[in-house]
């Protein structure tokens, strides 16, 4: 069936697009129906312009933030701004100006808690370990599969994750996979390989994802280094 998907589609749109007869998700595959999918569609539009009043108005008090602000009134701001951030990798559409912004926003942020922090050494550590967090953190969430996981409200149910990872690009994968432990990826390895064993028998290709299958349990990847 031949489904009105769009070119960039927001979290939810999205991973109706990896279950739609998809036989990692069910066998026989199951379609994904029309009136599901223009529901999706409607609710990442609706949270998208809620986006974008929100985030207009968090611009706004950034801009209006004095610069002799208390350092909890900072604080909230640049959680505000990370959360946001996080929130537009999510969307439909292109957002690639709007986190822009908010990274900008988050560095300036950012130096001004370093300038209240001082020449205090133990500050500074915990703010340069902060900093190489976010900044793997938010190169993670370019990959959508990655943003889609960790959204507060991922549309990926916990039964759906081993065939969303091996339905993934290379590159998603590669990003996903740093989320999880080393545990964790055996535990998919192991899930994985009997998935695809029950769909070789019943006769499904599945070249592809045997190797996203393989990529998990690539001993190089960044989750296991």
């Amino acid at each position: 069936m031949e489904l009105p998907f769009t070119h960039k589609p927001g979290r939810r749109e999205r991973h109706l697009r990896r279950r739609h007869e998809n036989p990692l998700f069910a066998w026989p595959p199951v379609p994904v129906e029309p009136l599901d999918l223009l529901a999706a569609q409607q609710a990442d539009h609706e949270e998208m312009e809620s986006f974008r009043d929100a985030f207009r108005r968090l611009v706004q008090r950034a801009v209006d933030l004095p610069p002799n602000a208390a350092s909890d009134e900072v604080l909230a701001l640049k959680e505000d701004l990370e959360r946001h951030y996080e929130q537009a990798c999510g969307l439909p559409e292109d957002h690639a100006q709007e986190r822009a912004a908010l990274r900008r926003l988050i560095d300036l942020s950012v130096q001004a808690i370093r300038r209240a922090a001082g020449d205090d050494p133990l500050a500074r550590s915990e703010l340069d370990a902060e900093a190489r967090a976010r900044a793997i953190h938010l190169r993670l969430l370019e990959q959508p599969l990655v943003a889609d996981l960790l959204h507060p409200e991922s549309p990926i149910a916990p039964d759906e994750l081993l065939p969303s990872l091996l339905s993934a690009s290379t590159a998603e994968l590669a990003a996903a996979l740093e989320v999880f432990d080393a545990r964790q990826i055996a535990e998919l390895v192991r899930e994985g390989e009997a998935l695809l064993q029950r769909l070789e028998e019943a006769g499904v290709d599945t070249r592809v994802a045997r190797e996203r299958l393989l990529g998990l349990m690539t001993p190089a990847s960044p989750a296991q280094s």
